[in-house]
């Protein structure tokens, strides 16, 4: 489980510091679909930093199983995010220089993983394994940057705006291959969007405005991607 208590977050100094999370405190229980929904400059993609190890809140807890991650060092915490989180970003980050194979299999080293190969044939890229960024779309090159995630097997995968560079038939491709991996490797997912649609697959909703916790409620029924609108 992974649970946040109090967290502060500012950023600036002086008449310039912005307060961006205000007290923040939440679950998330092992194995839930969780999506964090918010306007641009509610919190939601400082939060998902905070909660990932990405960036140290001022105040407050991040525990993963009990540990507070938040008193790590900076060496600690790289060592915690190569073992415990994988991220999907808007934007791919591939290096172009790297075939899809060796982009995937980077990410598994961080790991210590091996099994690569096997999470490249489930995001449907075992034929395209030795093309390079450049030759696949879109959609192909974000399914690449799944499968780098997974292949570390982390324990919580974070999502930040995962379809916001596709369009709507690669988006819900992407997302149904994510629903599926997920299933078949019991991580637990974090979802940033804007996108209300992507509401309806998560089992727990996360509303936030100006730095804090509006609303927090479950679905009875989890959507698919392709029974969401868009």
């Amino acid at each position: 489980m992974v649970q946040v208590k109090n967290i502060t977050k500012s950023f600036g100094n002086g008449d310039n510091r912005t307060e961006v999370l205000k007290g923040i405190s939440l679950k998330v229980e092992d194995g839930d679909f969780v999506v964090i929904l918010g306007a641009s400059g509610s919190g939601k993609s400082t939060l998902l930093n905070v909660m990932s190890g990405l960036e140290k809140p001022d105040g407050g807890e991040v525990l993963y199983d009990g540990r507070n991650i938040a008193g790590l060092s900076d060496a600690e915490l790289t060592k915690f995010r190569k073992e415990t989180v994988g991220f999907i970003f808007q934007q791919y980050y591939l290096l172009p220089h790297l075939s899809v194979e060796k982009n995937v299999k980077l990410g598994a080293e961080l790991a210590g993983s091996k099994d690569y190969k096997k999470v490249l044939d489930a995001v449907g890229l075992g034929e395209k394994m030795h093309k390079y960024p450049h030759e696949l779309s879109g959609g192909e090159q974000q399914r690449v940057s799944v499968a780098r995630a997974l292949a570390k097997n982390p324990k919580v995968l974070f999502l930040d705006e995962p379809t916001g560079a596709l369009d709507e038939a690669t988006g819900r491709m992407v997302l149904d291959y994510i629903s599926s991996l997920q299933k078949e490797y019991h991580f637990t997912i974090v979802c940033v969007t804007h996108n209300l649609n992507i509401a309806e697959m998560a089992g727990t909703v996360i509303r936030m405005n100006s730095g804090k916790i509006i609303e927090t409620y479950t679905n009875k029924e989890q959507k698919t991607a392709y029974e969401i609108g868009w």
